[in-house]
This record gives structure tokens, C-alpha cells and sequence, in this order.
């Protein structure tokens, strides 16, 4: 089987690639590997796959060019394609929205404008918990409303699964959207909580709290992310009618942002300096994962603790950037 994963030098790609690897597929990487954070974190991640896997073929391709996206499909074929390509953040989507339209949502419609008539391929892309905009029901499930998204991060997710549903219906494209929730893990993005809180902490520097450390997160642990989207491609009855589905991927265990540093205070052995702050414009107070469906359609739950996923971070960051 040849797997496609655009964004495969980024957090979520570079693991994915590594776990299909590890199972034998033959995996095809395309990265634009642009500087929205650090490029040299994005190059280590693919020098980490190129040395202990000889079935990983990369293309440095900037979806947003139609042209050369179009040129790349007219001559590669896939069994599956996990899109995971986009422009992250949801701080970044306020101050430079247009990125966030040209990486999310036209890349994105370029890659089907390219594979609408290669019936056989399968899609898997990466939508949002943020789409739920500042919904009070909780837990989340696929259900719950997503028509008010609150930053243009959400918006650009949105519009993908609104985009994915028309070219379900007039090309019987075989599309499945993930709405991930906080993921994290080691390899991290240097602009995710997490990272910004190890990275202060152990520099001895102030970590800002945002909401006065009210926020509650969904978070999930990137293995258990993986291991999710594994199990679609493992399924054999995977959307067998090609109706568009989308699923919520997260951990179902919510946990209070003062508890998660008080864990990472734990193992780093250090007290935090904390800079507590107002809730920032464009930020959701709190998400908590129904994964009810996925579980009942593939068999798989998160099994990654807070303790556990913490920790490993730690260990990789620690080593990463040992002096």
C-alpha cells in the first residue's frame, strides 16, 4: 500500500510517517517546510526518517502552487492520502488571516481539484476541535454545533469539511475528517503550550497563564492520535459507502491547564514562575472529546496518561537540547 502524507516534516506527519513505516508501508512525504517556526525542527524530523527507513520518498511542494500540485498527482498514484498540511495557530490566524486562507483552504482544494477523478483513493485530513467555537455542551460530540467559530483558524477548518462534503457529493470522493483535539507529545511545535511551558521553566523564565490557568484541555497524546488514524487504514470496511464522516480524535479526559503544569513541575522538579493573564482574544476556555463514534466504528480509545505523555516530552526536549 502507498500512503501520501503532506505535512509530513511537521508534528503529527513526522510521526505518522514513522509508524507506517515501521508497518511496512511505502510512504510518500510532501513539505513545503516553511518558517512559520523553527525549519531546523522540521528538517531533524525528516533526517530522523530518512536514516532508518528506505521506503520514505520526500517532495518539497507548496500545495498553495496549483500547478506544480496538479503535476505531482497527474504522475504519483496512492491508496491513501493524509492530509495534514496547514497553517497552524491559533493566535497567528488573527494577526495574518491570509495565510491562513491560502494554506488551508485553497492548498486543500487544490489537492481534490487534482484527485477528483482517481476514484480508488482514499482521504483522511485533519480538521479541528476548534470548530466548536465556545460551545457549552459538553463533551463535544460531532453532533454539537461548529457554526460559530470564534478565530480564523476554525473558520479555515470548517470551510475544509465543508469542502470535503461537496466533493463527497459530486465526485463520491472517499473523505474522512479527524477533529483533533490539543495534540502533544515529543517533537512538539515550539509554539504549543507544553513547549513553551518545559522550555521557560527549565530556563528559569516566567510561563504565561493565560485565562488566570482557568482553561480545561482536551489534551492528547500524539501515539494515541496516530494510533487512531492507523486504525482507519487498517479497517477494511473503512467508509465503504463514501458517505463524508468526520470523527473527534481526542483523549476524552479533560484535565485543568494548573494541573498539567503542576505535572510538568513534578518531573522537571522545578516550580514554575507564572505570569497569569486574561483570556486572549480568539481563545476557547475549555474542550473535553466525546470519542464515542470513533470508538464504536474502530475499536481504539486513547491510552496515553497526562503523566505518561508529559513525562516522555520531557525526556525528549531534555535530550534535544542537551548543551
Amino acid at each position: 500500500m502507498k500512503i501520501l502524507i503532506t505535512g509530513c516534516a511537521g508534528f503529527i506527519g513526522f510521526h505518522l510517517s514513522r509508524k507506517l513505516l515501521q508497518q511496512k508501508y511505502s510512504v510518500v512525504g510532501i513539505d513545503s517546510l516553511n518558517n512559520y517556526y523553527d525549519v531546523n525542527l522540521k528538517k531533524n524530523r525528516l533526517k530522523e526518517i530518512k536514516k532508518n527507513y528506505k521506503k520514505f520518498n520526500f517532495f518539497k511542494i507548496d500545495l498553495c502552487n496549483y500547478k506544480k500540485t496538479y503535476n505531482f498527482f497527474r504522475k504519483n498514484n496512492f491508496n491513501y492520502i493524509v492530509h495534514l498540511a496547514s497553517q497552524a495557530g491559533v493566535r497567528h490566524s488573527i494577526k495574518n488571516p491570509w495565510s491562513y486562507i491560502d494554506n488551508n483552504i485553497n492548498a486543500y482544494v487544490n489537492i481534490l481539484e487534482s484527485c477528483k477523478n482517481k476514484g480508488k483513493t482514499k482521504f483522511i485530513f485533519a480538521s479541528s476541535s476548534s470548530v466548536y467555537g465556545n460551545s457549552l455542551n459538553f463533551p463535544l460530540r460531532e453532533d454539537s454545533n461548529t457554526n460559530s467559530p470564534i478565530q480564523m483558524y476554525a473558520v479555515t477548518k470548517k470551510t475544509q469539511e465543508l469542502i470535503s462534503s461537496a466533493y463527497n457529493n459530486l465526485y463520491n470522493l472517499n473523505i474522512i475528517g479527524l477533529r483533533f483535539f490539543t495534540v502533544y507529545g515529543p517533537w512538539g511545535r515550539p509554539d504549543m503550550a507544553l513547549f513553551k511551558f518545559v522550555d521557560n521553566i527549565n530556563k528559569n523564565k516566567k510561563i504565561d497563564v493565560y485565562n488566570y490557568g482557568k482553561h480545561v484541555r482536551d489534551f492528547t497524546y500524539i501515539d494515541d492520535l496516530v494510533e487512531s488514524i492507523y486504525k482507519i487504514i487498517l479497517s477494511r470496511k473503512n467508509n465503504k459507502n463514501k458517505k463524508f464522516k468526520v470523527y473527534n480524535i481526542g483523549s476524552n479526559n479533560p484535565i485543568k491547564l494548573t494541573n498539567f503544569i503542576s505535572i510538568i513541575e513534578k518531573k522537571i522538579k522545578k516550580v514554575a514562575k507564572k505570569n497569569f493573564l486574561p483570556l486572549q482574544k480568539g481563545d476557547i476556555p475549555k474542550t473535553h472529546s466525546d470519542n464515542n463514534k470513533f470508538i464504536r466504528d474502530y475499536k481504539f480509545k486513547p491510552i496515553t496518561s497526562h503523566e505518561e505523555g508529559i513525562s516522555k516530552f520531557i525526556d525528549w526536549y531534555l535530550d534535544y537540547y542537551k548543551k
